[in-house]
């Protein structure tokens, strides 16, 4: 079964819009691992406007699941990780300015940094995951930069299956075919819903884990939290 990470931020953004601590990030996070999601997602961004890093502390001591931190490696966001050691980092090269992801790492011109932040990830235990683009040329060095996993960056597929084009699913199997010859593990996520999660696990076999936060939580407001977890582990098992 591919295992479903639940991205919270959207919980905070809610949260920081109105100020106090409602909702509550942490309860969230425990009726979310209790409805059955096998992991918790934060993606913390510099100036904190959702996530923020005093909730990464906070949800250490909360998550019982895999913790995946995502982000931009900068010094604040390496010093958090290395001293929460969560399950799982993901490497994501957002702008400061970005209001979401946009785009996978070009593995080829920081191959060096990569190398680097990776190492030090794995000294201490902590698997790495890099969030790439569905190119089968930001996969050919990864063994030599050391990831364990890769985030195939899913917006793409996500949307040309909402217009009925069901073969932009095609570099997503041709990467994870690669990343299979290459032993490392494939994860995904980007605008994953409802609608074109089955597909997408169909015909992505080895698929270990999604992370899925904007879309799960708007159809959360519509269905319910529980039910939409629910559905989710149906369409991933």
């Amino acid at each position: 079964m591919t295992k479903l990470s639940v991205n919270i931020n959207k919980i905070a953004t809610l949260r920081n819009a109105r100020g106090g601590n409602n909702p509550d990030l942490l309860e969230f996070a425990k009726k979310i691992q209790l409805f059955g999601a096998q992991g918790i997602t934060v993606h913390p961004r510099p100036d904190e406007r959702h996530v923020r890093y005093s909730d990464v502390y906070e949800l250490k001591s909360v998550v019982n699941t895999e913790f995946n931190i995502e982000g931009n490696p900068n010094d604040k966001f390496i010093k958090m990780v290395l001293e929460v050691k969560p399950t799982q980092v993901t490497l994501v090269p957002d702008g400061v300015n970005d209001i979401t992801s946009s785009s996978g790492w070009d593995t080829i011109k920081n191959e060096s940094f990569l190398t680097e932040i990776i190492g030090e990830f794995k000294k201490n235990n902590i698997r790495t995951s890099v969030f790439i683009n569905p190119e089968l040329k930001f996969l050919e060095n990864l063994n030599k930069i050391g990831a364990d996993r890769v985030e195939l960056y899913t917006e793409d597929y996500a949307i040309n299956y909402e217009k009925g084009n069901p073969l932009a699913i095609t570099p997503y199997i041709e990467c994870a075919r690669m990343l299979n010859q290459l032993n490392i593990g494939v994860n995904a996520g980007h605008d994953l819903s409802l609608n074109n999660i089955s597909f997408f696990k169909q015909k992505i076999n080895n698929l270990l884990e999604v992370s899925i936060g904007h879309a799960l939580i708007t159809e959360s407001l519509f269905q319910g939290l529980e039910t939409v977890i629910k559905l989710y582990l149906q369409k991933l098992s």
